[in-house]
C-alpha cells in the first residue's frame, strides 16, 4: 500500500523545500538530532525574546525571533519507510531515554521532555488503522494540537484534510537503486520553515 503521492502533501504554499540524502540508519539517526536541536534552538530563542520583552535583557538581543507555539510535523512514506525511526532519533536527541514505540496500536504516544529551555509535549501520533477521516474527529485528538507541543503525525492522510495545515512535512522514499532514503521536507508556516533551516 502506498505511503503516500504528491496529491497527499497539504495544498497550501510551500515556504521553504529541502533534500536530505540519507544512506543509512545513522544518517536517519543524525537528521532526527538536527531536528531535535532545531526544535530546541527555536524554544530557546523565544525565551530569549520573552526576556526581551519582560526588560531582563538588552533590548535587540532577540530580533527576528519566531515565536515557538508548538509544531505540527507529518511523516509520509511506505511502511518500513523510517518514520518511526526519525521520531525516535529525535526523541533520543532531545533526551528521552525510555522506550519509543510506534503507536499503530494505541495510535498516539505522549512523551515529555526536560531540556535546556524547559519540558517539551510530544505526541507521536500514527494513523495507519484510520478507514475513515471520521475517526479522526471522534478520537479526541484535535486538543493536543493547541497546547503548544510538539505532535509528530505518521499517515497524517489517513485523517483526509481534517489535520489541517502542518508547519512541516517530512516525506521518507527510498533511495536510488533502494539504497538508503531520500528525505523531502516541507515548510508550511514561519516556524516550520525556522525549524527546516536549522536541520
Amino acid at each position: 500500500m502506498p505511503g503516500h503521492d504528491h496529491a497527499s502533501l497539504p495544498a497550501a504554499a510551500v515556504l521553504l523545500e529541502r533534500r536530505f540524502e540519507l544512506a543509512d540508519e545513522a544518517a536517519t539517526d543524525a537528521f532526527g538530532a538536527r531536528f531535535a536541536h532545531a526544535l530546541e534552538s527555536l524554544r530557546t530563542q523565544e525565551a530569549g525574546q520573552r526576556a526581551v520583552a519582560a526588560g531582563v535583557t538588552p533590548a535587540g538581543a532577540a530580533s527576528s525571533v519566531v515565536p515557538f507555539n508548538g509544531l505540527h510535523v507529518q511523516l509520509f512514506g511506505d511502511l518500513g519507510a523510517g518514520k518511526t525511526s526519525l521520531v525516535r532519533a529525535a526523541l533520543r536527541a532531545l533526551g528521552h531515554a525510555g522506550r519509543v514505540r510506534s503507536p499503530t496500536y494505541t495510535l498516539v504516544e505522549p512523551y515529555t521532555v526536560s531540556t535546556t529551555s524547559g519540558e517539551l509535549q510530544l505526541y507521536h501520533f500514527d494513523l495507519y488503522r484510520f478507514s475513515d477521516p471520521a475517526e479522526w474527529a471522534d478520537a479526541g485528538f484535535r486538543e493536543y494540537f493547541a497546547q503548544g507541543a510538539v505532535c509528530l503525525v505518521e499517515w497524517p492522510q489517513r485523517a483526509g484534510g481534517l489535520l489541517g495545515v502542518p508547519d512541516l512535512v517530512f516525506q521518507l522514499e527510498p533511495g536510488r537503486h533502494g539504497e538508503g532514503r531520500v528525505l523531502t521536507a516541507y515548510a508550511y508556516s514561519a516556524s516550520g520553515k525556522a525549524c527546516l533551516e536549522r536541520c
